[in-house]
């Protein structure tokens, strides 16, 4: 098989994961630093972009090893810590997300909620919190319910439109953020976006998701994807933020 060739019916650009070892990033996609930015309430609200981390040649066809068992000193990349014991047994379930989800009818829109993929963002909280504002019938409370699932890194809220049915996504391109969250002095997950395919270790394919995030701290239950562990973890990747980042 030559350069930039790949099997039919596989995707370009894909995340591999590796059994006890890292995500093997497949396509060259681009990683970036994104750190969670508050409004002046201090809640959660916009992402601020920092350091690129592609560092490879955009025409190599072997992939990006980013680190998921925590450890690594060189994050996010890989460097081979997880050879000293980690256990990356993926127990995430391969049924759509909305399966699982609880639904909350409101006046314009619908909010599913599937509170195993929470990511511990907090987009979710503002003015109000998701699940009160999506039952109001009031247009400013619609537009901010709507910006909040849209916001959610994780893809754990979804809206949909109760005259169409159509689930309300954002147009991503695909690409890879790695999540900072400076305001609770701590590190997330890998924000994965634009419907890039997740593998698992088996070789068989997680459902493909507008939003979604990958654990890299090590801690998740719902491994591979984050559950908020991160979080209680305290983990910390060591990476700069922006000079001029204010919290």
């Amino acid at each position: 098989m030559t350069k930039k060739q790949t099997c039919k019916n596989e995707p370009i650009i894909y995340i591999e994961v590796d059994k006890d070892g890292p995500y093997l990033v497949f396509g060259n996609p681009l990683i970036q630093q994104e750190i969670i930015s508050p409004n002046k309430y201090g809640q959660s609200w916009s992402y601020i972009k920092g350091e690129i981390y592609n560092q490879k040649d955009k025409d190599s066809d072997k992939p990006i090893a980013l680190c998921r068992c925590g450890q690594s000193k060189k994050k996010p990349f890989c460097d081979g810590s997880h050879k000293c014991g980690f256990n990356g047994t993926e127990t995430a379930s391969k049924e759509p997300i909305e399966q699982k989800a609880k639904t909350y009818q409101g006046h314009k829109y619908t909010l599913l909620d599937n509170e195993a993929y929470c990511a511990f963002a907090r987009f979710c909280d503002a003015f109000g919190q998701i699940w009160n504002l999506v039952l109001n019938e009031d247009e400013k409370s619609q537009k901010t319910a709507l910006r909040e699932a849209q916001q959610c890194p994780a893809g754990r809220l979804i809206m949909k439109n109760n005259e169409t049915g159509q689930i309300l996504e954002l147009k991503l391109k695909k690409s890879i953020g790695i999540l900072e969250d400076p305001r609770l002095d701590i590190s997330g997950p890998l924000y994965v976006k634009g419907n890039i395919p997740v593998k698992d270790a088996q070789g068989h394919f997680y459902e493909t998701r507008n939003r979604q995030t990958l654990c890299r701290c090590g801690k998740s239950c719902n491994k591979p994807f984050c559950d908020g562990s991160h979080a209680t973890a305290r983990f910390q990747d060591g990476l700069k933020l922006p000079k001029d980042f204010q919290k």
